[in-house]
């Protein structure tokens, strides 16, 4: 795969990735997991992530306040006659998304689906939960046919927080060279930029081209770039006293009319 690099925030003086990054990420034949166990934690997707929150619960991710900053599509309209906002959100999780945006914005209804049953049932037990306004559902949004639950051409935004990055790529939310995605034994790496973590879970690390490429491969539907970068976030673990930099990627895109 080619990698975008122009903007990336790791870059040195000479606009190259260091050495020392590259080789953190080079892969190692002799430690790659075999296609036996890939295709075995490929199969067990579903379960691996109804362990993690059967593990984890509702306390394992914060709920996402900062999402009406970054995008402003989430904000409530000031109009008192705009029609109500219909959002779709891929990955829903346990609610840290639906439940902050309900609260924000009164005049939405929300489609969350998960590919855990578990997550989902989370959601429909939080004491925040109205079923007028929010329609939880299990879904692989790989495999199954999410109309069967939602209408065509119904939605009016369609949220995927760290939804496509647990995906395996050859099926299509972290950045390339991410911290956390440095960090991977090479013996966790299956293919380029796509490793699994000790959970089962997996983990896909994207740059700029590969997102805009997603969209672009469509030829059913013309998608409009609003906007792509890296996200840099400073991050510091107190317990071990370390700095580290997270990166993400981050984009919207538009669906427009063919003409």
């Amino acid at each position: 795969m080619q990698t975008s690099l122009s903007s990336h925030p790791l870059l040195d003086s000479n606009g190259s990735v260091p050495e020392e990054v590259l080789n953190k990420i080079s892969t190692d034949e002799k430690l790659k997991p075999s296609g036996f166990q890939v295709q075995k934690l490929k199969n067990e997707t579903r379960r691996n992530w109804d362990l993690f929150y059967k593990r984890n619960t509702t306390n394992f991710y914060k709920d996402r306040h900062w999402l009406g900053v970054e995008f402003e599509e989430l904000l409530p309209s000031t109009n008192l006659h705009t029609q109500k906002k219909v959002i779709l959100e891929l990955g829903c999780g346990v609610g840290n998304f639906l439940f902050p945006q309900l609260q924000r914005d009164e005049n939405c209804l929300i489609h969350a689906c998960d590919l855990s049953e578990r997550a989902i049932e989370f959601i429909k037990k939080n004491d925040k939960f109205d079923e007028s306004r929010c329609n939880p559902f299990v879904c692989d949004i790989t495999t199954d046919e999410i109309l069967n639950e939602i209408e065509f051409n119904s939605v009016d935004i369609i949220t995927s927080i760290f939804c496509l990055s647990a995906i395996d790529p050859t099926l299509h939310n972290y950045g390339y060279l991410d911290e956390a995605q440095l960090r991977f034994k090479k013996s966790n790496k299956i293919e380029d930029n796509f490793y699994f973590r000790q959970d089962g879970t997996f983990s896909y690390y994207f740059d700029l081209s590969y997102i805009n490429n997603l969209f672009k491969s469509n030829d059913q539907e013309v998608w409009e770039e609003l906007e792509l970068n890296y996200v840099l976030k400073k991050c510091s673990n107190k317990k071990q006293g370390k700095n580290f930099d997270r990166i993400f990627t981050q984009a919207k895109f538009r669906k427009a009319f063919k003409i």
